[in-house]
């Protein structure tokens, strides 16, 4: 086990992702193993294996990966590694459409004659494609034509039988592995959504990666092809003070001023951010994010010209989309990155302004704050600046969802559930959205929207991006708590959430859904990448949550066992993820089990009737699953599945409602 403080340095914008209360602190910096308080999460021996039991996947060979041999070896470059492999036909993504053909490149520079050992395996570790072929002496690239009717992440490993060795790492990509993903196709099993307008979309994303041939960072797109193929639908868009007017006033012209060219298909839709004053607008005399600007007047000017600019824009680029979405500040956390240092009342006035300067020419605007790091920390600055006015400048809330000391896999979103001290409990995921939600709901006005424009799930505190880290089973951790933390800010009651981050930053190792394959300690907007099982869960994720309203928990759940149901728009389809968590089966030190199941009866039709309902993996593979009396049983694991049912009545008399949450 290993002790958490003190906590790995974080960047400074980024370090309130992880401030806790004093006391939660205290306790977590036992054990990373262990939750707070009794033997509430001790690590007790428990097998780690490598695949989930067929009970509980039922999916396990579902679909399959076939590699035609290949031809005759080409020439390839001398110099390089001994052993290569990659997937060249992609658009740089390093994904692939369902039931495509694509290649699969393995380059070696061998001494002599060999023979080349291929395996695929796919995120539970389980192999489902290999073989080999001979290879001669020097520098030789063979290419096979590969298949898949399976979906998901998959990584492709090399060996020589005669000199062995193996694949080396690229990047943060670790070695042993070359991966690319094969993206889920839901069509046959799930209505498309009838969208009534476009802002209805519930996913978002952060960072970028600029992998279209002839693309370096930061020109051109950094979000395309990787943000429609995830159906990640909104980005940040800068309108910040500090940023269009940095050296003086009246420079920002709303009529000349260009919208990005990545913004301008119409189809990703843009957060507007505003936070940051310039340095000749500040108290200070230098650029701030801590004080209210030296001239509200001023202040409010600029903000009726940023209204006038993005109202135009919707009208031009997103004529769907029912309304604009500014947030004010970021992290304004005291002990964050961007702390804010001026009064309460300087708080407020701020958004004041804010809200009566934007509403002034785009009078539909969506205002949305106070997007603190840590999800409970919005609670409790709202409640706190209530009474000086606050709610009737926000038209919407925005927070980041951060939960623990380090979102991770040996940190994920339920481990505080149930915790003895009531006091930690209130941090579990759940329990914080259910807070954030009764705040919305008593503050705000009714069906104010909630966006989690921020959650990000990183490698365990003290991790280093390294040749032999993470491991496959790390990998699978990651993916399974990427997707759960999300279904769980949707499932209680977001409307929309945001994925940080698209591929491995410097300083934060593990937040990216995408290895970086450009730069071993990670960087921003990398020309070359390839999928994490993330990324594929992700994929997966999209493609049966968006597009539904919120139904909510289910009712009446054992311990460990976690459902959220949703409703198709526009069809009484109903998604219902599951999945169970157990402290004790969740370690770094032992491993984190893809083999912990518990048995979970769901109710998806009327007693007494009998059919059949599609059942999904955490990678959009479908099956189909008899169930009889209106029930049926599955093995939950900790990665989550999905079911597909058709009696909206029943789903929607088994779950709570969140607090405020209105149907869109």
């Amino acid at each position: 086990m290993r002790l958490l403080c003190p906590a790995a340095p974080r960047p400074p914008r980024r370090a309130a992702r992880h401030t806790l209360p004093a006391a939660l602190l205290a306790c977590l910096c036992l054990f990373a193993a262990t939750a707070c308080g009794g033997d509430h999460g001790a690590d007790k021996p428990r097998p780690a294996g490598s695949a989930p039991p067929p009970a509980a996947a039922g999916l396990a060979d579902s679909g399959t990966i076939t590699c035609a041999a290949p031809a005759a070896g080409a020439d390839a470059p001398p110099d390089g590694d001994t052993i290569e492999a990659d997937t060249p036909g992609s658009d740089g993504s390093r994904m692939f459409a369902p039931g495509s053909t694509f290649e699969v490149s393995i380059t070696t520079r061998a001494a002599g004659a060999d023979v080349a050992n291929w395996s695929i395996a796919d995120t539970w570790g389980r192999v489902r494609a290999n073989g080999q072929f001979p290879v001669d002496a020097g520098p030789r690239v063979s290419t096979m034509d590969c298949r898949a009717s399976a979906a998901g992440y998959f990584a492709v490993s090399v060996s020589l039988a005669s000199a062995g060795g193996g694949l080396r790492s690229r990047g943060t990509r670790p070695n042993g592995i070359a991966t690319f993903g094969v993206l889920p196709d839901v069509s046959a099993v799930l209505p498309a959504a009838s969208y009534a307008r476009q802002d209805l979309h519930r996913f978002g994303g952060q960072g970028t990666a600029f992998v279209a041939p002839g693309q370096t960072c930061c020109d051109g797109d950094g979000y395309r092809p990787i943000y429609p193929a995830l159906g990640l639908s909104w980005a940040n868009d800068n309108r910040n003070w500090s940023v269009t007017e940095p050296s003086g006033p009246n420079t920002f012209n709303p009529a000349t001023y260009p919208l990005a060219s990545y913004f301008q298909p119409g189809d990703l839709m843009r957060l507007i951010q505003l936070d940051g004053i310039p340095g000749w607008a500040s108290p200070t005399g230098q650029p701030t994010y801590g004080y209210a600007p030296k001239s509200m007047p001023a202040y409010q000017d600029y903000m009726t010209r940023v209204g006038l600019e993005s109202a135009a824009a919707r009208a031009r680029y997103f004529p769907a989309q029912s309304a604009n979405y500014y947030q004010v500040t970021w992290e304004p956390d005291y002990d964050g990155g961007r702390p804010w240092k001026d009064t309460d009342a300087n708080f407020v006035a701020m958004y004041k302004a804010t809200w009566q300067g934007i509403h002034a020419n785009d009078p539909n605007a969506v205002v949305m704050g106070t997007t603190n790091a840590f999800l409970r920390q919005n609670s409790v600055w709202i409640e706190r600046l209530a009474p000086l006015g606050i709610a009737q400048y926000l038209d919407g809330l925005s927070a980041h969802g951060y939960y623990d000391a380090g979102t991770s896999p040996s940190h994920p979103p339920e481990r505080l559930v149930g915790a003895p001290s009531a006091a930690d409990a209130a941090n579990a995921l759940p329990a914080a959205m259910r807070e954030l939600r009764h705040v919305v709901a008593t503050r705000l006005k009714r069906g104010a929207r909630l966006f989690v424009t921020e959650t990000g799930i990183s490698y365990d505190l003290g991790a280093t991006y390294g040749p032999d880290y993470p491991t496959q089973n790390i990998l699978y951790a990651h993916g399974a708590v990427v997707a759960r933390a999300h279904l769980i800010l949707l499932g209680e009651g977001a409307d929309v959430s945001f994925v940080f981050y698209a591929a491995d930053p410097p300083d934060e190792p593990g937040y990216g859904i995408f290895f970086n394959l450009d730069n071993p300690k990670g960087s921003h907007g990398p020309a070359r990448v390839s999928p994490k099982p993330a990324a594929m869960a992700v994929a997966a994720m999209t493609r049966l949550v968006d597009g539904t309203n919120t139904l909510g928990p289910l009712k009446g759940l054992p311990q460990g066992v976690y459902g959220y149901a949703f409703q198709r728009l526009g069809s009484n389809s109903i998604v219902t993820a599951l999945w169970t968590h157990d402290n004790a089966s969740w370690s770094a030190a032992s491993g984190f089990s893809a083999t912990y199941s518990v048995p979970y009866t769901l109710t998806v039709d009327a007693p007494g009737t009998s059919g059949s309902v599609t059942v999904l993996d955490m990678m959009g593979n479908a099956a189909t699953v008899p169930y009889a009396n209106g029930a049926l049983t599955l093995a939950l694991t900790e990665a989550p599945l999905y079911v597909i049912s058709a009696n909206a009545t029943v789903a929607q008399a088994g779950v709570t409602t969140p607090e405020g949450y209105v149907a869109q």
